[in-house]
Order: structure tokens, then sequence, then C-alpha cells
């Protein structure tokens, strides 16, 4: 069975609606169904002031239950920031600011498992065992094993058809199916570990079930993947005794990379392909120049992350932008607005990719910058470029309903149709 025949055998579309509906029950508490434009309220408050008292949320017309970073932590104060200036420089103060609720250095902040939430040096150390399979370098080793030939799989299975839903169809299997491809775990598996990934850690015996005997396999016999990577790290601990990690630790590394793979890259593509169509003379100037795709990926990171905020958790009493904000509190960095601050970019509500190249928030910022940038950039950059090459005429469905930006925590379209001419 051929690669593609394989991909139409798994991937049943009727469960990938279900498993990636930003509408459904999936990102419910992310709030998924929220439809509002939410960058008119968030520029109001950063004009306002820099820092607000409140969740962005709220602040900005949702009010339904979340469960997010930082969320919804009822017992703390919560503050919000919404300039370039201020959210940077939150990221990148680990004094300050921690990715953790726990009290820095306490007993339970020292057994943090994931690295999402470790801070200062623990957090260096521990990072530092997986960041040599993300640095730029090592795009291409994801892309030969895992990435083209998921895409060129993926797009077998559709190009006879003249229209599909780009989003459920296309891009939302590529970055589960290449993280997963990594972690050697069949289709069925893959969908299976999505649903355990999206049930707010419901769902970990079935992610636990399937990996945690690939770990012991690759113990014994390593491949050429990122279990492998994995099970042969070595931690230094500051007494200087080296240690590899426990089967817990790489079950905790490999659920953060798919909870943080397969969760957000689908969404920017969407975004990215989006704006091409909406723009057509930059999908026709790419079509003719590809190296012009870089700036296009950068400028839809920066113009509309699909992670438009995060939290930190605050250490010692601050003043930020004339706001007193006490230890304990939680502050939300307001990514998607902080990535249009006129401080920093003319025009920063237009999309336009001949804008100069420079640093914005669209992968976060700081020590916790997003591990898997490059490898999303990859992604990115090889569905697009596919897409151009095996698609010719592709425009957006003058049929289909217009497609709508939804969610507050998590943002996305909820489908992004096509046609093509066959």
């Amino acid at each position: 069975m051929s690669e593609s025949e394989e991909l139409r055998t798994h991937l049943d579309p009727a469960r990938l609606r279900e498993l990636f509906d930003l509408k459904g029950n999936v990102y419910a508490t992310r709030g998924g169904a929220f439809e509002e434009d939410i960058y008119p309220p968030f520029a109001h408050l950063r004009e306002t002031g820099p820092v607000h008292e409140g969740i962005p949320g709220p602040l900005v017309g949702f009010h339904g239950a979340a469960v997010f970073q930082g969320l919804p932590e009822p017992d703390r104060p919560h503050y919000s920031a919404f300039d370039f200036a201020t959210c940077d420089a939150v990221v990148r103060d680990s004094t300050n600011f921690s990715s953790s609720s726990h009290v820095p250095g306490s007993e339970e902040a020292l057994h943090e498992s994931s690295i999402l939430n470790m801070d200062g040096e623990r957090h260096h150390r521990y990072r530092t065992l997986v960041q040599p399979s993300f640095v730029p370098k090592k795009a291409q080793w994801w892309i030969q094993n895992w990435v083209q030939v998921t895409v060129d799989s993926l797009i077998d299975s559709i190009t006879d058809a003249g229209a599909a839903d780009l989003n459920v169809e296309f891009f939302a299997p590529i970055p589960l199916l290449t993280i997963c491809g990594s972690f050697g775990v069949t289709i069925p598996e893959a969908l299976d570990i999505r649903a355990a990934v999206t049930s707010d850690g419901l769902g970990l015996d079935r992610f636990m079930q399937i990996v945690h005997p690939i770990i012991a396999s690759r113990r014994a016999e390593p491949a050429d993947d990122l279990i492998s990577v994995l099970v042969e790290a070595e931690v230094t601990h500051e007494d200087g005794t080296r240690q590899v990690l426990s089967d817990n630790e790489v079950l905790g590394f490999a659920f953060l990379l798919l909870a943080a793979g397969s969760g957000t890259t689908w969404k920017q593509m969407g975004i990215t392909m989006m704006a091409l169509l909406q723009h057509p003379e930059w999908l026709e100037r790419v079509r003719e120049d590809r190296s012009l795709l870089r700036g296009v990926i950068e400028e839809g990171l920066r113009w509309m992350p699909t992670d438009p905020v995060f939290a930190r958790y605050v250490v010692n009493d601050v003043t930020l932008g004339g706001v007193d904000i006490p230890a304990g509190a939680v502050l939300h960095v307001c990514f998607a607005e902080a990535n249009r601050d006129p401080a920093r970019w003319e025009r920063p509500d237009e999309f336009d990719p001949s804008r100069p190249l420079q640093s914005h928030l669209g992968f976060g910022g700081g020590p916790h910058i997003c591990i898997g940038m490059h490898v999303a950039r990859a992604e990115i950059s090889t569905a697009i470029d596919a897409l151009i090459d095996r698609l010719p005429g592709l425009r957006l469905d003058p049929d289909a309903p217009i497609p709508q930006i939804t969610g507050m925590y998590e943002r996305g379209y909820s489908s992004v149709p096509v046609r093509w001419d066959r």
C-alpha cells in the first residue's frame, strides 16, 4: 500500500474534523467558538496604557470558562500587557517572571516535569537536551524523513478532487503525522494521540500506552528518530553528575512536543495560506519567486499568530507601564497585539510581506521561545510550496462560505475552502 493510499484509508475526514474543529469540544476551553475580532479592542487597550488589570478574554468580550496557561487561577490577581516593549521585556526577564506557578526553588518547582514550566538553569539544562534536534540546520532532517513524504501523500490524496478544505484535509494532519512519525507511531495511533493531547489530560493513558513501548524499544535499539534522541540524552546536574532521562521524563518531553507541535502549526498554515489567497498578487509573486515565501511566513506570524496570549507568574512585586503588580499575580503577555505595535511597525494592521524583517513574538521570546519554531517554519514552507506547485489555479472556493477566524486563546480559520484546475 502506498503512503497516499494508507493516508486515505486511515485519515477519516469525519474524525479529523472532530479532532481539529476549532468550534468544537476540543477547543471549547480555549474559547474556540469566540468569533469577535480581538484586534480593535486589543489596540484600544494598548493605546490607553500598556498594562491593564484583568484577563485578556474578559477584557475583549470573551467571558466563557477557559483552561490555558495561567488560567483559570481564580485565587490570583490577573494583569495583561499589550505593547511590544513590555511584552518582549517580560518574556526575557526570568528573575521577575516565571513560567511556573510554584515558588522558584521550592520542592514543587524542582519537581516540574515539563520544560514549559521550568525556569533558570534547570530549564536551560533540560532544553539543551533536545535543542540540537530543532536548530535550523536540522530542518532538512525533519523534511527528508517525515515532512515531505507526508505533504506529498496528502496532496496525492486530494489532487483529483479539484476542491478541498485545506484546513482539515491537508494542514491539520501535517504537523501531527510529522511529530508522530518522528516517534515511530502509526497513523491510527497518531489520531489516538491527537485525541489524548486535546483532552485536557483525560486521554493520557492512551498516549502512554502507545509511546511507552517505543521508549523501551529505542533503549534497546536506537534508531534515527526523536525518541532515540531523548532516550540517549544525558542531563548534567548542578553537582556535575550525569543522568539519562527517565521514562517519565521522556514521556513528558514527547507529550509537550506533541501538544505544542500538532496543536499550533496547522492553524498557522491556514492563516498564512488564507493571507495569500486573500492577497492573490502575493500568491502570484511567490509562485514566480519562492524566496519570497520566507517573508510571507514571517509576516503571517507577526500579523496573526495562532497563539495570541501566553502567561507568566509574577515572582517579585514589579511596576510595569505605571501599574503596580504584586508577586503571585498572573501576567498575560498579549503577543498578538505586541506584534501590531505601531511603535515598532508601520501600518501594523496590514499584511505586508515586503516590510523589513525584524524580530516578532509570533513564537514567543526569551528562554521559552518555541523550541520547534524552525521545524514549524519548514512545515509551513514545504506545505505551501507543494500546494503552489501541484494545484494549478489555486483559489478560494467562491461557492463556500467566507472563512472566518475563530478562537480566543488559540485562533485560526475554521476552514480554508479552495478550488484548483484539474
